[in-house]
């Protein structure tokens, strides 16, 4: 049995999203299995430094403040 020319696009793409589908699920349901992500570990393990976090840096601002140009014509 052959696809018909009109209908190969179609077929294709659900093709397409069955297989990824297929790979995602499967990669959902092995997920606990694997264990933990490396970003979780490391940040399981990271040291956070509250004190240097908490203080903020003085910003100085050089030039004109922004101003919006509402009226392209006028400059």
């Amino acid at each position: 049995m052959r696809i018909s020319e009109e209908n190969r696009n179609i077929v294709l793409l659900a093709t397409v999203m069955m297989c990824c589908g297929a790979v995602a699920g499967t990669l959902t349901l092995l997920e606990p299995a694997l264990g933990p992500d490396r970003e979780e570990r490391v940040a399981e393990r990271a040291v956070i430094d509250v004190t240097r976090t908490s203080i903020q840096t003085q910003v100085r601002v050089v030039g004109a403040p922004f101003e919006p140009n509402v009226n392209p014509r006028e400059r």
